[in-house]
């Protein structure tokens, strides 16, 4: 009988264990993009790092439709953290472009890397610049996306209306796929370089990123100023030989403001401080670097997220 109490006091005892092990694990997801994105693939990197790293951490990467639908994801409470362009964050916390509504439930952890605008064109085009692209049917991205933001500043600022170019709302594969088919003429992509779609699509067909240049350049930074000069380094893509001029917005990861402090505290310092694994799993993560992660974004940061840039020195 006492042999029998002790094994049900045993089983007891573990069973408690493992609810008390349950309760302590932290589930989160994190709002990525789609799959022929960098959001998806950086994300997924990412959550290796912190699920090995932090204990009882279990954070799951999710594909979305990106900037815009991961805003309102966070905002909502759907996703606890979430990766954003900069400019969609300002947005959204602004209620301006498609936002109606001020969205604000959200803080910035660390801007991450920088994300170039490339309008890919077929190398035997005509198109020469962004110009170019009238009457012709351009992939602009979800919609919503800040893909498809970046795309409406261009017309904007090259003194296009809407209705010179046949919008196709397409994600960065939809656009891959249409393109290799000969259904778009062109398609913009908001990512990091080398971007999966695009290299997709290089080993199929000669293409050519456009230039943006000149006084177009000048116009865009200072009318849109979460935008900055960059370049696509030469032979980033098969078959692209020269240098490319053209603008950058900012990758961000932010998370729900009422994610707990220490919670926040652990996801960054294992971010920063496992970043040779970050870059082994994914080329993009050679590009965090703690000095900028405080740098190009317009939303205040999360309480648990300064504390650990106050204890690098990155913040005051």
């Amino acid at each position: 009988m006492k042999k029998a109490f002790a094994v049900v006091v045993v089983c007891l005892f573990t069973l408690g264990l493992v609810a008390a092990a349950q309760a302590a694990e932290e589930k989160l997801i994190l709002a990525t993009g789609g799959t022929a994105g960098t959001y998806y693939p950086f994300g997924g990197a990412m959550t290796k790092i912190w699920n090995s790293k932090i204990p009882g951490m279990n954070v799951t990467a999710q594909a979305t439709g990106a900037s815009a639908e991961n805003v309102r994801l966070v905002n909502k409470k759907e996703a606890e953290l979430a990766l954003v362009q900069s400019d969609t964050i300002d947005f959204a916390y602004n209620a301006k472009e498609g936002f109606k509504e001020k969205l604000t439930d959200m803080k910035a952890i660390a801007v991450l890397y920088p994300e170039i605008i490339q309008v890919v064109v077929r190398a035997d085009t005509p198109a020469k610049t962004f110009a170019d692209l009238k009457g012709l049917k351009v992939g602009v991205g979800a919609p919503g996306s800040g893909t498809e933001a970046n795309f409406r500043q261009l017309v904007d600022i090259y003194g296009m209306k809407k209705e010179d170019v046949k919008f196709q709302f397409l994600s960065f594969s939809e656009s891959a796929e249409q393109f290799k088919d000969r259904h778009i003429d062109a398609f913009i992509v908001t990512a990091g370089i080398p971007n999966a779609g695009i290299m997709d699509v290089a080993t199929q067909h000669n293409i050519r990123l456009l230039n943006i240049t000149g006084d177009a350049l000048t116009k865009l930074t200072q009318k849109y100023p979460f935008l900055s000069p960059a370049k696509v380094p030469a032979n980033t893509y098969k078959n692209q030989p020269d240098e490319v001029n053209t603008v950058a917005v900012n990758a961000v990861l932010i998370a729900n403001a009422g994610l707990k402090d220490d919670v926040v505290y652990n996801l960054t310092k294992a971010l920063f401080e496992n970043q040779a694994d970050l870059s082994g799993a994914h080329a993009k993560g050679k590009e965090l670097n703690i000095q900028t992660a405080v740098k190009g974004v317009s939303i205040p940061f999360h309480p648990g997220a300064v504390k650990y840039y106050k204890e690098k020195g990155v913040m005051k």
